[in-house]
């Protein structure tokens, strides 16, 4: 972190010098801790540079001229995404920094970090990493410039890109390089990117596969031109024109083995070929297109490298990280951190820390595919676990060494809460799939749900002496939870703090349909089992949903549907998310093509309607937060417009309120009372409906048959139809009685990539 602490440590040089945009935090959950004690294990002196002012070039050269490279990371989020809300507004608090201090790092940070270690040390290798560089490694769709922007590489003039889980990748690249190799020929490690001629291959013995090609083409020999003059035979048996003798080979017999061995070795030396940069950046189905590709070549055990043309040079992708063992997750989360921020930080308040400090990463990974998530593009499908002893030192570890420790673990998760140790039945069927997810559209018949293995780690947790209680707070994938009864009684009963979040995203089949998510009956039906072992247990505990406002493919209707299944459901939401296209992601391809990636790409394929301009993205997410009168303005403009005007009103059966004196202060009726049909504030006093209303009598609404065309049936609420109003009475919502102590906004995730929600 100084030359101060160099000169304590009797250095001259450092081996590598890391370079980030979050506060330095001695902990695994962050990646740059991560990574330095990994190097560190390796024997190397490891620099760190944490949010360096990016406007000099001095910060850069702070602890002097790396011996091997400079590792730059924008820190575990995306900085666009640590930087502006899902509106392009810039945040007002930075979770990753001291005391949540704001912009304290630049826009893609990663491009601007890169550029600056290389004007402080020219010729010095760059090497980029984690969440930034690995969901920017191809051309992207970039939702805060609203234009599709070329690869990472190119803009930051990095030498090498490590995306996914870099140990491996990390420490033989290290390796090579202190044995004098030069970065330029280091083109053999999976889960690495780098730029290189166009055309350029490995070896004579690879092949192209066009991605927009339906088959393989083969070698292609000229035709001869039949205008040729042929020289005249000056032999009888034999002349200048003639082939010549074919070598004449004896048939062999191969054996099935032998044949699939020549299979996957042609395979393994065959790269695809994604549409050009100068393609996509302008042919959104091509985008999509590629999009596809990209996601179907994702599975360690079948993709092939990958490579795509920017310019007069191509980013050349090799594939993926194999996932590491369980004694390589052990080696990794098992070394000397000392769990704490960086003593210069003195007292400041880390948020993000704040979040984990009591908290154990149990997994990495997620076979979920949520096509709004980030995790998959990053760290993969393949769930990679700790070892049981390993979980139980770490916690010992808390105990001992973390200061304020209470006697609570905070989490015992990862981007999922109960995916741990979840793997396919067979290790043959999961390197052949090519399955986008293992639980959608339906939870696959290979994958193993049995969550006894998870059941038995909370059993011995909370046995260890000084632990008074472990809560779960990662995301909970309820469809596969609801396979394995005893795992959920034993959550319910001794792992829940009162709230249990969990995130059914939508109601709508068709918008869950984009998401890749299950149908709300799977909630359904792990709330009565979250109920009954609730009960049992004689605790007092509640769900919260999750919801997503404005995801692609969802309409003005299906955000309607929403709203009334949270009213009928007695559900007020206090957070709530307005999707934000995040780079590489399915639904973010869906934002900007307006196509399906999901299924085949063409001109004639599914279109998926977006919300995209900013009134329809603000209306979806007032949908969700109905009860609030600062949204009631929004929501009364979209009802009329919608022709919905029969749900505004102060009856049992209406959705929002009339205007009401007093609303323009936000604050809301009395509690059963009724207000009269009052013209907003300026406006000219009258007796009759907002225009758009059908006619009233007595302050309330009529609300007749539904209009021709207007009856569709929406499954997911019963006899609920989209021109019918809730039939529940209204009620104080159960979420009124409960007092819950104010939290720093969570971070995204844990590790190197944000946490989805699962």
């Amino acid at each position: 972190m100084s030359r101060a602490e160099m000169d304590a440590l009797g250095w001259e040089q450092c081996d590598v010098i890391l370079v980030t945009g979050d506060a330095y935090i001695d902990h695994p959950s962050f990646g740059m801790a991560l990574v330095g004690r990994l190097l560190e294990a390796q024997g190397y002196k490891v620099g760190i540079i944490s949010q360096p002012d990016w406007h000099s070039v001095d910060p850069f050269r702070a602890l002097g001229k790396p011996r091997l490279y400079f590792g730059i990371t924008a820190g575990n989020m995306d900085s666009m995404v640590n930087r502006y809300t899902a509106d392009r507004k810039p945040r007002s608090d930075d979770a990753y920094t001291p005391d949540g201090a704001p912009n304290k790092r630049p826009d893609r940070a990663v491009t601007v970090y890169a550029q600056r270690a290389r004007e402080a040390y020219p010729g010095t290798p760059i090497v980029i990493g984690s969440i930034e560089a690995s969901l920017r490694r191809i051309a992207h769709y970039d939702y805060w410039s609203d234009k599709v922007r070329k690869s990472v590489l190119t803009e930051s003039k990095a030498d090498i890109l490590i995306f996914g889980n870099a140990e491996r990748a990390l420490v033989d690249m290290t390796k090579r390089l202190d044995a004098g190799e030069n970065i330029k020929d280091i083109k053999d490690l999976r889960g690495t990117a780098f730029m290189v001629p166009l055309g350029w291959m490995p070896g004579e013995d690879w092949g192209v596969h066009n991605s927009t090609r339906v088959d393989v083409p083969g070698r292609i020999d000229p035709h001869p031109d039949p205008y040729a003059m042929a020289k005249e035979d000056k032999k009888e048996c034999a002349s200048e024109n003639a082939a010549p003798e074919p070598t004449v080979k004896p048939i062999r017999i191969m054996t099935r083995e032998e044949r699939q061995a020549m299979a996957r070795e042609k395979h393994n030396r065959t790269v695809v070929r994604l549409p050009s940069y100068d393609v996509v950046k302008d042919d959104p189905v091509m985008y999509a297109h590629a999009s596809r590709v990209f996601h179907l070549e994702s599975n360690p055990g079948n993709a092939r490298a990958l490579v795509q043309q920017h310019g007069d040079r191509d980013v050349w992708m090799n594939p993926p990280p194999l996932p590491l063992a369980m004694d390589e997750m052990d080696n990794v989360y098992d070394m000397e951190y000392t769990r704490a921020p960086h003593p210069s930080y003195g007292n400041a308040n880390i948020p993000a820390w704040e979040m984990i400090r009591f908290s154990v990463n149990i997994m990495r990974g997620c076979f979920g595919g949520c096509t709004f998530c980030s995790i998959t593009e990053h760290e993969g499908r393949i769930i990679q676990s700790r070892s049981e002893p390993s979980i139980l030192r770490e916690i010992e570890h808390i105990r001992d060494k973390t200061k304020g420790f209470t006697g609570i673990i905070s989490d015992l998760g990862g981007p999922t809460a109960n995916m741990y140790r979840l793997t396919c039945k067979d290790k043959t069927i999961e390197e052949s799939c090519r399955r986008l997810s293992c639980v959608y559209p339906s939870i696959c018949v290979n994958l193993n749900t049995n969550h006894n293995k998870l059941t038995q780690l909370y059993r011995k947790a909370r046995e260890i002496k000084g632990v008074k209680k472990i809560l779960i707070q990662s995301g909970l994938r309820y469809d596969l939870a609801v396979r394995s009864p005893e795992y959920v009684k034993e959550l319910v009963t001794h792992h829940v703090g009162g709230l249990l979040k969990i995130a059914p995203e939508h109601t709508e089949s068709n918008v869950l349909s984009k998401m890749m998510k299950p149908g709300i009956g799977a909630y359904d039906e792990f709330k009565a089992m979250f109920e009954k072992y609730s009960i049992e247990a004689g605790k007092k505990q509640y769900l919260i949903p999750y919801f997503i406002a404005a995801h692609p493919g969802t309409t003005d209707e299906d955000m309607l549907n929403l709203a009334l299944w949270l009213k009928k459901n007695n559900f007020r939401l206090d957070q709530v998310q307005t999707f934000m296209p995040t780079p590489m992601a399915m639904a973010s391809a869906m934002y900007h093509s307006r196509k399906n990636p999901l299924h085949k790409v063409t001109e004639d394929s599914e279109t998926v309607e977006t919300p995209r301009n900013q009134k329809q993205r603000t209306a979806h997410k007032a949908f969700l937060r109905y009860y609030d009168p600062k949204n009631w303005p929004i929501l009364r403009d979209a009802l009329r417009r919608m022709g919905r005007g029969d749900l505004i009103g102060n009856g049992e059966k209406h959705l929002i309120p009339f205007w009401t004196p007093g609303e323009e202060n936000f604050k809301a009726a009395p509690e059963g009372k009724r207000a009269m049909p009052m013209a907003a504030p300026g406006a000219k006093q009258t007796t009759k409906p907002p225009a758009g209303l059908p006619g009233t009598r007595s302050g309330r609404v009529a609300v007749g048959a539904p209009p021709s065309g207007r009856g569709r049936a929406n499954a997911l609420t019963g006899s609920l139809t989209a021109r019918e109003s809730v039939e529940t009475k209204a009620r104080p919502s159960i979420l009124d009685t409960i007092k819950v102590k104010a939290k720093p906004a969570a971070p995204a995730g844990k590790g190197s990539a944000p946490r989805g929600r699962k």
